[in-house]
């Protein structure tokens, strides 16, 4: 048996892996473009934008490993149901609950460590992806230099009214000089460009054919001008850098599920507060409607009383609604730690009955599982947050019925019965282009 289990955990390797980058891949093409154009855009440097990369990886991987999970079942026992290993396992009196039984307890043992991942290294890669993000987005090289328009660097003031696109030269250049001035030093040029250097954190403006006017400090009337014809400013430190010390509140995609249950308990234990000020205010209303009557400062009482129940009853809608976002976000941390073992459930038993063992019968299959399992999680989430069904239905409602599919199916695939019948439908396929072609 210990033969037999490690050939099928070997089966399923390779293409789990595989199936891991193809779909990190698939989910990073998604980001790439907005990516490249902040890299660009913001002229980072190597190193930054490796990192900028490699914290976008966790969150994609918690979704691909799943999913890789689920195409690794389908190819590996989809190949061998094709070349009839499994027939011949039974032959030998190996059922398909003991062909399962190992890749159920690694399915269980990659639950446990995404359940880690989830709660320990998901957060804090999300955390700094959202600080760097930050520091990036407050970078202002001069990509950001638009024509027409002063954009401020530094203690520096640049303007120029047109660019050549060919040559890269800017035209009718102003600039003004604040540092360490009251009136500012005016430097003007026909043309001229500007460089960074230094991860975009350091500047060399290169001005040609212009002059500078210099205010007397003393005297404010009086100014001197000097004419150039190459001139050269460098500022070594725009103060753009992109710091490591992270300043953003961590929102629930950024704390881990003992957070977010230390916030959930920070919140019931303010909402009580306002259930019980509700309470109070609602018998102070009902003691002054018992003694109400035509005096002006009654009514009044009455009214403001009335306004504090409703901004209670406010209160405590908004308290629970973050409860319930709160609890969402814990039991989904779970629900797609778990998915690993609802995904082997399910796509064994359907690799066996499609005989699916190329990868991509095996990805389509898989996708559109897949893609009914998201709808089915992201439905629940919705229901969920509108407070509609509990936030642990909402999450685990998914895992339920995939799961009870799966048993059933295992169960069904027993008879070695098809429910896909993959050659009949190359065929038609087949078929229908040959008629085509004649």
């Amino acid at each position: 048996m210990k033969i037999l289990s490690k050939y099928i955990l070997k089966e399923h390797t390779g293409p789990f892996f595989l199936s891991i980058v193809i779909i990190t891949f698939v989910m990073l093409l998604d980001r790439i473009l907005d990516l490249l154009n902040l890299v660009i855009t913001k002229h980072l440097g190597l190193f930054t934008t490796v990192k900028v990369f490699g914290l976008s990886l966790p969150f994609m991987l918690a979704l691909s490993i799943p999913m890789g999970v689920l195409v690794a079942s389908i190819m590996a026992f989809g190949r061998l149901a094709s070349d009839n290993e499994i027939t011949a396992f039974k032959a030998s009196g190996i059922n398909i609950y003991s062909m399962m039984k190992p890749v159920v307890i690694a399915a269980i043992l990659l639950s446990i460590f995404m359940i880690y991942f989830n709660n320990n290294i998901l957060p804090e890669s999300n955390y700094a992806l959202k600080n760097l993000l930050i520091k990036i987005h407050s970078r202002r090289p001069t990509s950001e230099l638009e024509a027409g328009i002063f954009t401020k660097l530094k203690h520096y003031n640049f303007y120029f009214h047109n660019k050549d696109e060919e040559t890269g030269l800017m035209h009718q250049i102003v600039i003004y000089d604040k540092q360490n001035r009251e009136i500012p030093r005016m430097i003007t040029a026909k043309k001229g460009n500007i460089d960074l250097y230094n991860g975009g954190n350091a500047l060399t403006a290169t001005l040609y054919d212009g002059e500078i006017y210099d205010s007397d400090e003393k005297n404010k009337k009086d100014y001197t001008a000097i004419s150039f014809k190459k001139y050269k400013i460098r500022i070594p430190d725009l103060g753009i850098k992109v710091h490591e010390a992270g300043k953003a509140q961590r929102g629930d995609r950024e704390m881990s599920s003992g957070d977010m249950q230390n916030k959930v308990e920070n919140l019931k234990r303010e909402r009580t507060a306002a259930i019980q000020k509700q309470n109070k205010y609602e018998k102070e209303l009902a003691e002054l409607k018992e003694t109400e009557n035509a005096e002006k400062n009654t009514q009044q009482q009455i009214k403001r009383t009335k306004h504090r129940i409703k901004i209670q009853k406010n209160s405590i809608n908004n308290l629970t609604k973050n409860i319930y976002k709160y609890r969402v976000e814990i039991e989904k941390k779970y629900s797609i730690a778990f998915a690993c073992l609802v995904f082997i459930l399910i796509g064994a038993p359907i690799g066996m009955m499609t005989r699916a063992h190329s990868i991509g019968i095996g990805f389509a299959i898989s996708t559109i599982i897949f893609v009914v399992y998201y709808i089915s999680l992201y439905g629940g989430e919705e229901l969920a947050d509108r407070m509609i069904i509990s936030p642990f239905i909402g999450m685990w409602i998914s895992n339920i019925i995939f799961t009870i599919i799966g048993i059933y199916l295992i169960i069904y695939s027993v008879r070695e019965r098809k429910i896909i019948h993959v050659e009949k439908i190359k065929n038609i396929f087949k078929k229908k282009k040959q008629s085509d072609t004649n």
